[in-house]
């Protein structure tokens, strides 16, 4: 199948998908715990009996039963090595269920392991691994492939990558979200469909998060920055407990009847995921075969993205900052940073730049005595790990910015493209392979161009050998090219000339650097301000500036305010109410140090608890700076305080305001996890200090996964969280029988067992795991937590508590023991 066919088939109407897999099958009597593909290879009728039912009932696709065909995956059952067999049986045995009448998707999801640098995975190692699979599944002849139920955007992303190294074949790539409408790692449906349509997927959607009703509201976002179809795959609602099996009650006329509401929001492929049978899509099918989709937007929105959060670029939007403190140039202490491997410094101006109000964040690496290329990647974890902000990637070799670009989970900037014919030749392929904008540079390989005249026309020859190549002016930004009006007088209005041009004439954004103006003259803040508002009303979109300059994002502001840019007043407002906040902050700042200064005869006093918040050890945990963390933790005890002061009055407040971030959507996972261990890190530092003598001895928590489940990553951050707060905590790792885990709490002496699930199909051994402890005469307390876990089936089951989240669950056990 190719992509033209893939197109041609969607212009037909609606696409119906198959229905659950994995939930009709253990109706067939496939066990839990067992290798689903293996168990189908041994059972084909099995496999051949319901996709020939769903074919029969309207599914226009199949999904090969390759879900988990990885090698990661595999090696858990001692299967890696024949994955190449078992993804090509799998394959032929979906197209004689087919017959011709259905195409068949080759099936790819999650590996089950975290990514550097949460765990051990490199992307590329990740890639090596899905683009063994893909091969197999493109030699095993699907027609195309579906990357489906991720939690995580970079994993769909490195995913995505190994099939299109492989082949040309179509990709439709979904997502399951959260009850607030977040991936587990913090991805809400519009950076989803902003970063993969920009990667060249040929659908983008979601599945498995919810009934079809709730489906269609994030459904609806997506449509409003998509430019590919949409898919939607729905439960058949949430699933419920009855006579001690995982049931849904949602009816197939029921699905078929909320099945419309996700066309009328946008999406043209629909099937069923859990709990949906033949008849649900037979239902769906008869629905909405003849309803008119929605028209795939016509004119692109012009956006950014990072995992967390998008940013538009709009020529009538507001004027917008993109800082540019991240650069070594010109400043000493960074430069030694970097050559020392460090990037605290670029950590903390990431944070700083975000808080003054940049929308983008420019990364520049370029100095000497550091390999560039690997200083760029590590820069762009740790930026990504404390910065919602898109990143522009500033460098002048092709081969940083494609590093940097690979391992980015968003839509970046690239900084800049000129028309230097090596660097077009180049860096537009490695923009279009990554989905990225950039911004053109109207320099040549002649130099800077010597009128306004040759600007613009380097710019159209820039331009037109973009469009050349597939790119579109949604893609680019426009660099002004400012020179220095004391070298050239007619520099400032050379460049108002180009903004206008370029705004009015070829509907494109525009960015400067703004400093350049005032280059060797005297109160050159004046003459950048001044600049700055005659560019914004010329149509200046952007500029690399420093976003710490009070006065330049004060002049934006108001600028945006006079010229009736949407929302400007109010944003002027919250801008003068964070300058005067950050004024007085500032003023009692400098009055409190005096002060201590002269109580104290200049050494520096032991803060009080109730001023937590200002002190060093507290904001490295809040930061997630472990190696801070660890040197301000010392520090402390050096001038005074007790190791458990320490953690009782610095720690323990700055973790519990993480987990209030958390729970307020400001922190994601990343972040959490970085600042578990960094306190986990100082706590260590704090321990061996501890006088025990005549202390009570630390509750013991034996925490697993329930059996035939081997996902781990909340399970894992539940374990970091609970031994910061001093908690003993025995992990008995994933996929644990119920006898194991009782045992070990027995032996353990534990007072509680915290049981973790993902899977609706996995989430009733925790059930046996109640009635293991009741027949074993264990007398703690059991607590469970997961994806696909609620309150309400916590009661049903009998456990003696529910958590959402790790946060949630430090505060479950502390009520729980206190009882």
């Amino acid at each position: 199948m190719t992509r033209e066919e893939f197109r041609c088939l969607l212009e037909q109407g609606i696409v119906v998908l198959d229905g659950a897999t994995g939930t009709n099958l253990q109706q067939a009597g496939m066990p839990v715990g067992v290798c689903p593909e293996q168990w189908i290879l041994e059972h084909k009728e099995a496999l051949l009996d319901l996709q020939r039912r769903f074919v029969e009932a309207g599914t226009q696709i199949l999904y090969a039963p390759t879900f988990t065909g990885n090698r990661l995956k595999l090696a858990e059952y001692g299967l890696e090595d024949k994955l190449t067999q078992i993804n090509g049986e799998l394959v032929a045995l979906c197209k004689e269920a087919a017959q011709g009448k259905a195409y068949v998707a080759g099936d790819m999801t999650m590996t089950g392991q975290q990514l550097y640098p949460m765990g051990e995975l490199t992307f590329d190692e990740l890639v090596s691994i899905y683009k063994e699979q893909a091969k197999a599944l493109y030699d095993g002849g699907v027609d195309l492939f579906i990357v489906e139920t991720m939690m995580s955007l970079q994993e769909t992303r490195a995913c995505v990558l190994a099939i299109k190294e492989i082949c040309d074949l179509p990709i439709m790539a979904s997502l399951t979200f959260e009850k607030d409408g977040r991936t587990l790692y913090g991805t809400p449906p519009e950076a989803a469909v902003v970063v993969l349509q920009s990667l060249g997927v040929d659908a983008v959607g979601v599945n498995c998060s919810t009934g079809p009703e709730d489906m269609a509201a994030m459904i609806r976002t997506m449509y409003d920055y998509a430019d590919i179809p949409l898919l939607a795959k729905p439960n058949a609602g949430l699933p419920e407990l009855e006579d001690g099996r995982t049931v849904y009650r949602m009816t197939p006329e029921e699905f078929g009847r909320d099945g419309k509401l996700l066309v009328e929001a946008g999406a043209r492929i629909v099937g069923g995921c859990c709990g949906t049978t033949p008849e649900h899509i037979k239902a769906l099918s008869g629905a909405v075969r003849d309803m008119p989709p929605r028209p795939i937007r016509a004119v692109r929105r012009r956006v950014l993205a990072s995992e967390r959060q998008v940013t538009e670029i709009s020529l009538s939007g507001p004027f917008q900052i993109i800082g540019e403190r991240i650069n070594p140039t010109g400043k000493k202490a960074l430069q030694a940073e970097l050559r020392q491997g460090k990037l605290s410094l670029v950590r903390q101006m990431a944070r700083e730049q975000e808080q003054n109000g940049a929308a983008i964040l420019d990364v520049n690496m370029g100095t000497n005595g550091i390999d560039e290329k690997a200083m760029m990647v590590k820069a762009i974890y740790e930026i990504t790990a404390v910065s919602g902000l898109p990143l522009s990637i500033d460098s002048s070799y092709p081969e940083v910015i494609e590093a940097a670009l690979r391992i980015y989970p968003g839509r970046a900037l690239i900084n800049s493209i000129s028309f230097e014919r090596e660097k077009i030749d180049k860096l537009l392929p490695i923009a279009k392979k990554y989905g990225a904008m950039f911004i053109a540079l109207p320099l040549s390989d002649e130099g800077i161009p010597a009128s306004l005249e040759e600007k613009h026309a380097v710019l159209d020859a820039l331009l037109a050998e973009a469009y050349a190549q597939g790119f579109t002016k949604e893609d680019i930004v426009v660099d002004g090219l400012v020179a220095t009006v004391g070298a050239a007088p007619s520099a400032a209005l050379d460049c108002l000339a180009t903004f206008i041009h370029c705004k009015h004439g070829l509907a494109l954004p525009t960015v400067c650097g703004l400093s350049n103006i005032s280059f060797g003259l005297p109160g050159r803040a004046y003459v950048n301000m001044t600049f700055l508002a005659m560019a914004i009303a010329s149509g200046l979109t952007m500029a690399i500036a420093n976003p710490s300059q009070d006065m330049l994002m004060n002049v934006a502001a108001a600028s945006n305010m006079l010229m009736n840019k949407e929302g400007g007043d109010m944003a002027y407002i919250k801008r003068m109410q964070y300058f005067t906040a950050k004024e007085e902050e500032r003023k009692r700042q400098e009055a409190e140090t005096a002060q201590r200064s002269q109580a104290t005869g200049g050494q520096t006093a032991i803060l009080s608890s109730d001023k937590a918040a200002a002190d060093p050890v507290y904001q490295a945990v809040l930061d997630g700076e472990r190696d801070a963390a660890v040197r301000y933790a010392e520090e402390a005890v050096a001038r005074g305080m007790s190791p458990e002061q320490v953690i009782d009055e610095l720690l323990i407040p700055a973790i519990n305001r993480v987990g209030e971030l958390y729970n307020q959507q400001v922190y994601f996972l990343p972040q959490l996890i970085a600042s578990a261990s960094a306190m986990e890190r100082a706590i260590a530092l704090l321990e061996p200090l501890i006088e025990r003598k005549g202390q009570k001895e630390s509750a013991t928590v034996v925490i697993a996964t329930v059996e035939g489940d081997v996902h781990d990553i909340g399970k894992n951050l539940v374990g970091l969280m609970l031994r910061n707060y001093g908690y003993r905590v025995v992990d008995l790792g994933k996929d644990v029988p119920a006898s194991a885990i009782v045992a070990a709490a027995l032996e353990e002496k534990a007072s509680i067992i915290g049981l973790s699930a993902l899977m609706t199909t996995t989430m009733m051994r925790m059930k046996d795991v109640i009635a293991e402890a009741a027949a074993k005469g264990y007398g703690g307390k059991i607590i469970i937590g997961g994806a696909a876990v609620t309150a309400s089936f916590s009661d049903e089951i009998g456990a003696d508590g529910y958590s959402k989240d790790a946060a949630d669950c430090v505060k479950l056990v502390s009520d729980l023991l206190s009882c």
